[in-house]
């Protein structure tokens, strides 16, 4: 039996709309981009948005080639409808097509209760018609076919305050805005000047809110608060301009490196502090986001490349792919991602992620060198102890500053530039100086060890020095918290309590080490600058007196737990 003759055709309810329109966009950036792309498709020159005072609604205004009535009708009111049919890809003013699907202009319906359109052609009237999401919804649940709703009119008086010299484009009003979208309009001209970068294509195209154009001086804050610039590629770009002059009046404090990714171009670049990057909402935050055509398409790319390290929560960016537009879609219908198999976009993320891996190891090494905190888990750069000292250092050294402008302030960070690498290094070994001789001296007091009459001659010389400084200081207080003569000695008098060798050339001590520990250990305790010869030297020496001392409180701990079961035995008996 044959069915080849029966004339069966598909029918479409209007629930489809919930699918592909109020449902599937969640972002309002995404929205706001559906409206401006259609403009930009359009060959507008520019896109107005305006507010209403009471922040209730919003109105998207363009000066593009505006639609007839059978435009309206047979191209925005057609889901599905693709100006890229026949193999275009361009719009007749030369500019890159961003409409592939035909569905974007769903995305309207998901922010507010009623959107109203009006366009123009040169020349011609006024077309287009009212969406009311409420109507919208009753022929929904009556089950009613496309062709079945009707659009409600437009009362253009209620637009005549934005159609005054409006000669040809489109009118959008948005009202009764979802809260969600309220709370972004506080945002808004840091949305539109993060996400929408047409102009990087057609310097001609601007954005206004409120009648003021959009530009890179809307993220003031965020370049304030930005250390580090790594552009890729030809990277012609206003807002990167804006970086590379404002860190040329603070040179010391920032820095701009080179990379290079096939067919890419853009910037990486990182922020003070993590939370420098929540400018939008407390449920955002800049990232690494991905354009193409001048539009993003991916939003903080790097949960495709995630590294697992600290620096990717300074670093935000822009990469520019145009590539990815070619005769294939491989946008997903919500616009707000790439379809994750497509094997050009696969390539992509396999160089962004090394040059992401290059641009974090970078970002560390920047960080030690201008007194930062860098990533903390990256122990091949520096160990956990000498980022500890550095981290000191730089609070320390801060106080010490010349005022911004002032004369000095050049001579003075210099001077604390040069001491970095001295001061970390004697920080740390003080530290450890500090942690070793006050375990020995536990050691000793634990173990009640009686002090030599070496010890007891050397603690006496020290006290009496100690009396006559204060006495000539007028110093009538106690300084040593415990003023026994154990906080007299230094590690040379109490290793000789704790370890002593029997032979002193031969048997591996602690009194050994200590021998060659004194003259250094006085150095860094007089805020001396150590010789690179004496550093090595005295990081031998400190590695080998770590060693004993864990050995010796390995001995104690096993010695006391073999004691602890004796007793444990004995009360048993």
């Amino acid at each position: 039996m044959s069915t080849g003759d029966s004339e069966f055709f598909f029918e479409i309810s209007l629930s489809v709309l919930n699918h592909l329109g109020r449902q599937l966009y969640r972002s309002f950036a995404t929205v706001l981009g559906e409206a401006i792309s259609n403009a930009w498709d359009a060959d507008a020159k520019a896109v107005r948005i305006y507010l209403d005072p009471e922040r209730t609604g919003f109105w998207i205004k363009d000066d593009g080639t505006g639609m007839t009535a059978d435009d309206f009708q047979d191209k925005f009111l057609r889901i599905g409808y693709s100006k890229r049919k026949d193999g275009k890809t361009k719009s007749p003013g030369g500019r890159p097509f961003i409409g592939r699907k035909g569905i974007g202009k769903l995305a309207l319906l998901s922010c507010a209760d009623r959107i109203g359109v009006l366009s123009r052609i040169e020349g011609g009237h006024y077309v287009g018609g009212t969406i009311d999401n409420s109507r919208l919804d009753e022929a929904i649940t009556e089950d009613l076919k496309t062709q079945e709703y009707r659009l409600g009119g437009v009362t253009t008086s209620e637009f005549e305050q934005h159609a005054v010299d409006h000669e040809h484009g489109t009118i959008i009003r948005f009202e009764g805005l979802k809260d969600g979208v309220k709370r972004s309009l506080g945002f808004l001209r840091q949305t539109l000047a993060l996400y929408f970068r047409f102009s990087l294509l057609d310097k001609d195209f601007r954005i206004y809110l409120d009648d003021v154009e959009v530009t890179q001086e809307d993220l003031t804050k965020l370049r304030d608060n930005t250390e580090f610039l790594w552009k890729i590629g030809s990277c012609d770009d206003p807002f990167v301009a804006s970086l590379e002059k404002a860190f040329s009046e603070e040179p010391k404090r920032h820095e701009v490196r080179q990379k290079e990714v096939p067919g890419v171009s853009g910037f990486l670049a990182s922020v003070k502090r993590p939370r420098d990057l929540k400018i939008m909402t407390t449920e955002e935050r800049v990232g690494v986001d991905l354009f193409v055509n001048g539009r993003v398409r991916e939003r903080d790319i790097t949960k495709h490349i995630p590294t697992a390290q600290i620096p990717e929560n300074y670093l935000y960016g822009q990469i520019h792919f145009n590539a990815l537009d070619d005769g294939m879609d491989r946008f997903t219908s919500s616009r707000e991602g790439i379809v994750s198999d497509d094997q050009k976009f696969a390539k992509l993320l396999i160089e962004l992620r090394k040059t992401l891996l290059a641009v974090v190891d970078e970002w560390d090494e920047l960080r030690l060198t201008h007194r930062q905190e860098g990533d903390s888990e990256n122990t091949k750069r520096a160990t956990k102890a000498e980022r500890a000292s550095k981290g000191l250092y730089s609070a320390i050294a801060k106080e010490f500053e010349g005022k911004k402008n002032s004369v000095t302030a050049g001579k003075a960070e210099d001077w604390v530039d040069e001491l970095t690498d001295d001061a970390t290094y004697n920080f740390e070994s003080y530290a450890e100086c500090f942690v070793s001789e006050n375990l020995i001296r536990k050691y000793i007091a634990d173990r009640k060890l009686a002090l030599s009459k070496e010890a007891k001659r050397e603690a006496a010389v020290w006290r009496g020095k100690e009396a006559d400084t204060k006495n000539k200081g007028n110093i009538s207080i106690d300084i040593r918290r415990t003023p026994d003569d154990l906080s007299y000695l230094s590690m040379d008098g109490l290793a000789n309590l704790v370890d002593k060798a029997e032979d002193r050339f031969k048997d591996a001590a602690l009194s050994r080490d200590a021998v060659e520990f004194k003259p250094m250990r006085d150095a860094v305790a007089h805020t001396a600058l150590l010789t690179d010869e004496a550093k090595a030297k005295l990081r031998t020496v400190r590695e080998n007196i770590k060693g004993r001392i864990r050995t010796l409180l390995g001995k104690e701990m096993k010695e006391a737990a073999a004691d602890s079961e004796v007793k444990a035995g004995s009360d048993c008996e």
